[in-house]
């Protein structure tokens, strides 16, 4: 039973498939329309759905993490909260990746799961299932960090979501501080593309996989998120105004939209039309590059 529960493994996502000589169609993603129809089954695989509950919880734990983060680096008296919250997201992420991986591949976000179906890395019936299973878990999330936070951190801190302004007091009454439509939507494609493809290609390819280890990928992902949330805070100059920094998660973002509402639907549709349409150009230059420079490790039991 163990191993049929934990048949998304270390040795599936940390491998190439050896032992196929020469045999170059395994390592080729598979098209559209074969993924459509040769993964249907994915419907109705219990293990696909055991690995939905990883994805779920994981996500869940991933919001409540993030956002007590935000409001807690916030509360500080620290000059540089950004600093602060761009150091715990990294631990955060890693730890979290690092524990759902060998269950479910350790995505925790829509943008991560629509690329991996992309590069046929899992088939487009898992990647709705995830995506669905990570959605909920945002919003389990995110009630959970409500029912533990007071009323009045909440408000102040839009429950540490994602938004493009806040309101601060000021000296003629409250004054909306943060950053206007089109900066938050190119932050976005940015840091998105940078998180793709400086650590996600890594861990969907299985011949820099398997060397570096569950570790050192989980790490490094980690390591590029809480940069980009560093430098998109920093450069839109937004460090100390309330702004956490590109969301580069559309769960994470969902999730406390849904339980708060408000404001926080605001420009909402940046944060997932922004990593969306960077995982197209993405998967594109996949396509254009050499085979043998990117060989994807598959997940789950599409073999």
């Amino acid at each position: 039973m163990d191993s049929e529960v934990h048949s998304i493994s270390i040795s599936n996502w940390f491998s190439t498939e050896e032992g196929k000589s020469g045999d170059d169609k395994n390592h080729m993603p598979k098209t559209l329309t074969e993924q459509l129809v040769l993964g249907l089954e994915d419907f109705f695989s219990l293990e696909v759905w055991r690995a939905s509950v990883a994805e779920l919880i994981g996500t869940a734990v991933l919001v409540f993490a993030l956002d007590t983060i935000v409001i807690s680096s916030f509360e500080t008296n620290t000059k540089t909260p950004n600093v602060l919250i761009s150091i715990f997201i990294f631990s955060s992420v890693s730890i979290l990746i690092l524990a759902t991986f060998p269950i479910s591949g350790g995505h925790l976000n829509p943008a991560i799961t629509f690329s991996a179906a992309l590069l046929g890395v899992i088939s487009y019936a898992r990647a709705t299932i995830y995506i669905l299973a990570q959605c909920l878990g945002a919003a389990l999330g995110a009630l959970a960090l409500q029912a533990v936070v007071s009323d009045s951190t909440v408000q102040a801190y839009s429950l540490g979501s994602c938004t493009l302004t806040v309101t601060q007091p000021g000296t003629n009454g409250p004054t909306a501080v943060g950053i206007n439509t089109s900066q938050a939507f190119w932050l976005e494609i940015f840091c998105m593309f940078v998180v793709l493809f400086a650590s996600v290609w890594i861990a969907f390819d299985g011949r820099q996989a398997k060397p570096l280890g569950p570790v050192v990928v989980s790490s490094t992902i980690g390591l590029i998120v809480g940069l980009m949330v560093f430098v998109s805070t920093t450069v839109t100059g937004t460090a100390k105004s309330g702004y956490a920094g590109a969301g580069m998660n559309p769960a994470r973002c969902l999730g406390p939209a849904l339980v708060r509402g408000g404001h926080l639907w605001d420009g909402h549709w940046i944060f997932w039309l922004g990593p969306t349409i960077v995982c197209l150009p993405f998967y594109m230059y996949i396509q254009i590059i050499p085979r043998q420079h990117f060989q994807p490790s598959k997940q789950g039991n599409d073999d």
